[in-house]
């Protein structure tokens, strides 16, 4: 319900703001966002559309010949959050449907005897991700799922989360993640998919140790130089998109206080322009996005937030994708999480 009364004020927002002389520029949509509403609402219904139009029967995005990346329970979980965090969900909204449809992919795609989902943890990582941000805008059971069946496809992924979390505590590696649940090592990239994933749930009121979060946060500190970037699977060979994962981290565990959290930002704001040609550009948008949001360094926020948005105004097709080495869904996906800081309807979205 609460969710339901906040997406009506913010449409009624937006309207109010499309009926404005053309002489009205700049109009935020929420404190500090420092860009014209309007800019984001054309930008992003766009790619809302695309993502809509291009769903398979089965939930999944693309196909195995083309963009093969969108069949994957991670990709589709990200695709699912890009329209949760426009504030539709799988009870409300112009993309409800889709919303549902893309959940029970991810939830069919569960093995059920362990609660791993996919082929990865990246995979399993942004999956979780989903099924939290939708359980925490659904608390109760609905007339679809009786038994509440996305309440314990989340439980038992986050049981996966804390068990492979464990087999590399046990080795040494300080309590990150690695490709597989039985991964005895560690590294950053996949460590920041399932971290944030046992944040939100937290979030949705799922339990969660305190102990896994101080353990994850120790690894990403295992893996920072002493210029604040953060390695792969040591402090070696720093870069932006992983510092920014690690900066965002420390942000959503309420470590802003931590030196690491402020060594990580510092190197990030010295940093800002190094993921703009990567391999991996779509993928540092969305981490370095939400990093920037929540840090101290409001006008750098706004800065990024605005350069960004006229980027992506510029390179999103007339279909309302966007192209990466990941696929369309990916990057459409990521581009949209990249901006929806702006309308800061999911909790992991607040500051």
């Amino acid at each position: 319900m609460i969710t339901r009364l906040r997406q009506l004020l913010v449409a009624g927002i937006a309207g109010l703001l499309l009926a404005q002389p053309a002489h009205v520029s700049a109009q935020e949509l929420f404190e500090g966002s420092g860009v014209d509403v309007r800019e984001i609402e054309q930008l992003y219904v766009k790619g809302l559309k695309w993502l809509k139009d291009n769903q398979q029967a089965d939930g999944s995005f693309g196909t195995a010949g083309r963009d093969h990346y969108g069949t994957q329970p991670g990709v589709v979980g990200l695709a699912v959050v890009a329209m949760l965090a426009h504030g539709d969900d799988p009870n409300f909204g112009l993309y409800s449907k889709q919303i549902n449809k893309g959940l029970q992919f991810v939830i069919n795609q569960q093995n059920k005897a362990t609660g791993y989902i996919g082929s990865s943890m990246y995979n399993h990582g942004f999956a979780t991700l989903a099924l939290a941000e939708a359980y925490g805008t659904v608390l109760y059971p609905t007339p679809a799922k009786p038994d509440n069946e996305l309440g314990k496809s989340l439980t038992n992924a986050v049981q996966c989360i804390l068990r492979s979390q464990a087999v590399a505590k046990a080795a040494n590696y300080q309590g990150g993640w690695r490709y597989s649940p039985e991964s005895n090592d560690s590294d950053s990239t996949v460590s920041g998919a399932c971290f944030v994933a046992l944040l939100a749930a937290a979030n949705a009121g799922i339990a969660v140790p305190q102990k896994a979060i101080n353990e994850g946060l120790g690894f990403f500190k295992s893996c920072q130089s002493s210029d604040g970037g953060i390695g792969y699977t040591s402090p070696g060979g720093p870069n932006a998109p992983r510092t920014a994962i690690g900066g965002l981290a420390f942000a959503l565990a309420k470590r802003k206080d931590d030196n690491s959290y402020k060594q990580a930002m510092q190197y990030l704001y010295n940093h800002q322009n190094d993921g703009s040609e990567s391999h991996y550009y779509h993928y540092y948008l969305y981490y370095a996005s939400q990093a920037y949001f929540h840090g101290s360094d409001a006008a750098a926020w706004r800065t990024w937030n605005k350069n960004n948005i006229a980027t992506l105004k510029e390179t999103q097709k007339e279909d309302g994708s966007w192209d990466g080495n990941f696929g369309a869904t990916f990057a459409t996906a990521a581009s949209l999480l990249s901006v929806a800081l702006n309308y800061r309807y999911l909790p992991i979205y607040e500051r």
